[in-house]
């Protein structure tokens, strides 16, 4: 148990940035799985347009570093080359 203000004060501040960031990390695991049904939908244009939309997620979790740029990066390319492979 942390005996100093100041470690009192820093375990709060970790559970906050836990709660914040589990938070992230499970709206970037949805918008991945929104766009994934899309894609098994069979609806390309759909799919495409889900994409687009789900991007500006993925985005903003990269920016804030809950999730290493790459991944977001490789996430969204993958999910592209599904929309691209589709016929």
């Amino acid at each position: 148990m942390a005996n100093t203000a100041q470690a009192r004060k820093r375990a709060r501040q970790s559970e906050a940035t836990r709660k914040r960031n589990a938070s992230l990390k499970s709206a970037l695991r949805t918008a991945i799985k929104n766009v994934k049904k899309a894609i098994a939908a069979g609806d390309k244009a759909a799919a495409a347009k889900q994409l687009q939309l789900e991007q500006s997620v993925i985005d903003r979790v990269a920016d804030k570093k809950v999730v290493h740029k790459n991944l977001a990066s490789r996430s969204k390319h993958r999910l592209a080359q599904a929309i691209k492979s589709m016929h």
